[in-house]
């Protein structure tokens, strides 16, 4: 049977011969549902079913653009240029730059706000670290979700906190003396503590299934290098970072969420 509209200049009855416009004023006192596009899992944003079959598997978002995750691209590029002066400049002058830029207590005293941003421009290890990969895949995978000046917030929390708390216990110990006075001197620098900081912050937003592996891969990770004992403050600093992240999930959520909100507006 095929559909017929009503006669012209007559209003459309439903079954039960109420007007259409009375169904709709009535609808409109329905609380409106979830849309598929609307579900939450664990206080995270998720996309439905029919949201995520439309979606595309993108690799190349994986990394940064000057466009997409402006903070993330633009740091990066900092950081190649760093870990290429690191590479080929004479050795004399990149110790003298790393030391001047070095986090540790004597620093810290005498110059904090010079060496805790310059102490985030290097990459320790050079660009065939672990933690250079890291920072390009997790920083924009969490820039795309909360934005780069959010991003940028998480990244300098996770490395100015866990830099203090590595670095005050050593001054206090050297002051107690527990430790020796070149303790102070510690050649201390490097993105890592950020990066750790933001892989907190973005597991709060992937679905349980990513955050899980996540979370287990990189602890465990942190641990093994701890029982090594090869560097503890830098690893119990990478702990801490990590924790600062996890602690950044209740804020950083609400920023997904207001993100997602006006990009479907």
């Amino acid at each position: 049977m095929e559909r017929t509209a009503p006669p012209r200049g007559t209003a459309a009855q439903t079954p039960a011969g109420v007007p259409d416009a009375d169904v709709r004023a009535l609808l409109d006192g329905v609380p409106r549902q979830r849309g598929p596009g609307e579900r939450a899992i664990g206080g995270v944003p998720q996309p439905g079913p029919a949201a995520g079959s439309r979606r595309r598997l993108r690799p190349w978002r994986l990394l940064p653009t000057p466009t997409g995750t402006p903070f993330t691209f633009g740091y990066a590029i900092l950081l190649c240029l760093t870990s290429l002066i690191s590479a080929y400049a004479q050795p004399a002058l990149v110790h003298a730059l790393l030391q001047g830029s070095s986090t540790d207590v004597t620093h810290l005293v005498r110059t904090p706000e010079l060496v805790l941003v310059g102490s985030a421009l290097w990459v320790a290890g050079g660009l065939t670290s672990p933690f250079a990969l890291a920072f390009v895949l997790v920083l924009t995978a969490l820039e795309r979700r909360i934005g780069g000046v959010r991003t940028a917030g998480v990244f300098l929390l996770g490395h100015v906190l866990a830099t203090l708390a590595t670095e005050v216990p050593v001054g206090l110990a050297v002051l107690a003396g527990h430790l020796p006075g070149s303790s102070l001197h510690r050649l201390d620098y490097g993105v890592s503590f950020g990066v750790a900081a933001g892989i907190g912050a973005l597991a709060g937003l992937l679905p349980l299934w990513q955050r899980l592996p996540l979370l287990a891969g990189f602890g465990w990770m942190l641990l093994q290098d701890l029982l090594a004992y090869a560097d503890p403050m830098t690893n119990w600093g990478h702990l801490i970072a990590l924790g600062i992240g996890i602690a950044t999930w209740p804020v950083a959520r609400r920023w997904y969420a207001a993100r997602l909100g006006v990009a479907g507006a």
